[in-house]
């Protein structure tokens, strides 16, 4: 027993050892890992602010790194995700560290985290850094454009082709974090360092209203119509809604939201940098908002750009609020605000003299009709004054807008040349029965469209729509949508308009068979392979529609990868070849360019190899194509019992052996109703048309003989004569 626990001693010893030796090892680890981490981080802030020879701790508020030249403070370093809580396109962190020296400029950047989706239709990383490394050196109190020009003008900065919409938003994120650190530290004017700190702190939208920073008039149903009795007017049917005289015509709000206490406490972080962001110096922002029956901004803003409903006064000086220099707000972020009907933010210009310091009114046109029916407008104001604490605050430095809306202007031409193609193909789509009847012109009409897609909307527009496309759109329904982030690619945005259209009258086929660039290059080539004799192959429809699942479950599993792993999904998107063969036009690393070669020479073999049986994005719009409300392909009783020709014809093998078209397949080429309506192709129309021939002939064969009676009737009279 002795020696037993003897040994048991010993073992327990050397456990001990071995834990304690364990433990060293670990410390010895995590220091090693902590050193690294410390030296990696040392290197990056190095990079981003080469003349600094040491810096501090991250301190103060928003919190930026100090950056020292011995001991004299000389810059920040800040991470842009610390600063502005950054998001990109996909909802998800993006994360660039910044340095700024006392003089405003921005000395570098480093992309630390980004996990934008739509990199992954031509963007690489390198790509990403060469955008933001124009940004060195620029002065943040200098406007910027951000700009399609291949060689951008002073005070531009050219988008990285195939991510506009990253590049805005990278924009965005480095130039609000950087002026919102310039700003908290003094940097921008005298007047920024008199700047109470405090009002960046939170406050509720109760707080907010009892220190002044918004105002607030309620007005009734019975004071609405009292304004308007001196004018012999009324309120219209509609705008009561016969509601009792004590109840709300319109509760209204009204701040200034320039200053970031009263900003950022109502639109929230991401919305108000945004929308500062693209603000000149000097530019004011108004935050309106409204509940009751009564529409602030009414409907006639729409057509004539002026809201006709409110304008602001100060002092003898009146400013209309334009539609250009709108946003909605589509949710209050103050906690305890209550359900607001519509709100919105509106921007007066510095151009336009508005002074924030000095006191000012927004009058509310009330509208109504005579006896006659003839309109009538009261008006009805609402004071507003900033509070003192805030009157030494200016506003955020400039920028110039980068919004959607310049971007559409820019690209008007291309808008209007996808428009005429759009109304092309939908004229074809509708009238296709008048085309089908010509064959010849049909040949002709799709060859031009299948070339303009490739050519136009792919290679010059790079246009093409990629599965990405949809699982970013899932992830923002997911996360924080706006339609401002698609809207930064006008003809993309154009064509899944137009697709999401057809998808409900014809199914996909109208983006897969006519508007997919890599789609009509394979059906272009296809058709150069028939010409020079390349035999063609084609499954048995059994092994072939096993094979209909794989684009399926590509979609699945992508769609899978999206919810979790960015990198993984943009990885595993390669599966499209459309990055490759359409957006970078084979300018592009070995391998990729061999994936897409083995593809397109599939498909000179197998008519769309890839759209049968590979394309994720073809899967996805096949999901709902059944919800399409009108079955236009027509069909025979003979087809599939005495016919094969459609299905043997049918460019993608869509059409069962029994002759039923799959919905999910179908690519609505049209090719099935041009042989519809061939005579010579379809064995019904052969057969009717084979019966009307032999008739014909019938029919003249017995004209000739009776003729030949008729003629000899008179010359054997005379010879029985």
């Amino acid at each position: 027993m002795a020696g037993i626990r003897q040994s048991q001693g010993r073992i327990g010893v050397w456990r001990g050892l071995l834990a304690v030796i364990a433990l060293a090892v670990a410390c010895l680890g995590s220091t090693a890992i902590a050193s690294a981490s410390t030296a990696g981080e040392a290197q990056r802030l190095q990079d981003v602010f080469p003349g600094a020879t040491r810096f501090g701790v991250q301190s103060g508020e928003p919190q930026a790194i100090p950056a020292y030249d011995g001991d004299t403070l000389i810059g920040y370093v800040f991470y842009s995700r610390v600063v502005a809580a950054s998001v990109g396109y996909s909802g998800k962190p993006l994360n660039v560290l910044v340095g700024l020296d006392l003089a405003g400029r921005i000395t570098g950047l480093q992309l630390v985290e980004h996990h934008e989706p739509i990199l992954v239709i031509g963007v690489s990383d390198s790509d990403l850094h060469a955008f933001i490394d124009q940004y060195r050196g620029h002065d943040i109190r200098d406007p910027v454009r951000v700009t399609r020009h291949n060689v951008p003008a002073s005070g531009e900065i050219r988008i990285v082709a195939g991510a506009t919409i990253s590049s805005i938003v990278l924009n965005d994120t480095i130039l609000q974090s950087a002026r919102a650190v310039a700003r908290s530290r003094g940097l921008l004017g005298s007047a920024e360092a008199a700047f109470d700190r405090d009002a960046l702190k939170s406050a509720s939208w109760q707080d907010l209203l009892d220190d002044g920073s918004i105002a607030r008039r309620r007005i009734s149903i019975g004071e609405a119509g009292a304004a308007l009795a001196p004018l012999k007017g009324r309120l219209s049917p509609g705008a009561s809604q016969g509601a009792p005289a004590e109840d709300t015509f319109i509760d209204l709000y009204i701040a200034l939201a320039t200053p970031p206490h009263i900003g950022r406490n109502l639109l929230g972080d991401r919305l108000y940098g945004q929308v500062t962001g693209r603000l000149a110096a000097g530019d004011q922002l108004v935050f309106v908002a409204a509940n009751g029956l009564y529409s602030f901004k009414g409907t006639d803003y729409v057509r004539s750009g002026v809201f006709d409903r409110i304008q602001i006064v100060e002092g003898e000086r009146t400013f209309r609020l334009e539609a250009k220099n709108y946003e909605p707000v589509e949710r209050i972020a103050a906690t305890g605000a209550p359900e607001i009907r519509e709100a919105a933010v509106f921007v007066l210009p510095k151009s336009s003299g508005f002074d924030s310091a000095l006191p000012w009114r927004l009058d509310l046109i009330i509208a109504g009709e005579s006896a006659g029916g003839e309109r009538v407008a009261a008006v009805t104001a609402l004071d507003y004054r900033l509070p003192e604490r805030f009157l030494a605050v200016p506003a955020p430095a400039e920028m110039a807008p980068a919004s959607w809306r310049a971007l559409w202007r820019e690209r008007i031409v291309d808008l209007v040349i996808i428009g005429l193609a759009l109304f092309v193909l939908s004229a074809v789509l509708v009238f296709q029965d008048m085309l089908a009847r010509r064959a010849r012109l049909y040949t002709w009409l799709r060859t031009g469209f299948l070339i303009f897609t490739v050519v136009w909307i792919g290679w010059y527009a790079g246009a093409q729509l990629s599965v990405i496309n949809v699982l970013t759109f899932a992830e923002s329904l997911r996360t924080q949508f706006r339609w401002d982030y698609f809207l930064l690619e006008p003809l993309i945005f154009v064509l899944w308009g137009y697709v999401a259209l057809a998808l409900l009258f014809w199914g996909r086929g109208v983006f897969c068979g006519w508007l997919c660039p890599f789609g009509a290059l394979q059906e272009l080539l296809n058709r150069l392979a028939r010409y020079l004799r390349i035999p063609q192959l084609r499954a048995p429809f059994a092994v072939h529609e096993r094979l209909w699942p794989l684009k399926y479950i590509a979609f699945t599993g992508l769609f899978a990868l999206s919810l979790g792993d960015a990198e993984l999904t943009q990885a595993v998107a390669e599966i499209e070849p459309f990055k490759t063969a359409i957006v970078l036009h084979f300018v592009r690393s070995w391998p990729y360019v061999v994936y897409a070669g083995v593809l397109l020479g599939a498909g000179l073999f197998v008519e769309r190899f890839f759209c049968r049986y590979l394309c994720p994005l073809g899967a996805a719009l096949a999901l709902p194509a059944r919800l399409r409300m009108f079955d236009w392909l027509k069909r025979r009783w003979q087809c599939g019992l005495q016919c094969q020709v459609c299905a043997n014809r049918c460019p993608v093998q869509a059409i069962h052996p029994e002759g039923r078209i799959n919905p999910n397949e179908c690519i609505h080429c049209l090719n099935c109703q041009v042989n519809y309506f061939d005579d010579t192709v379809c064995p019904p129309l052969v057969e009717r048309r084979t019966r009307q021939s032999t008739k014909l002939t019938q029919r003249i064969i017995e004209r000739y003989a009776s003729a030949e009676a008729a003629q000899s009737a008179p010359t054997d009279a005379k010879k029985g004569s």
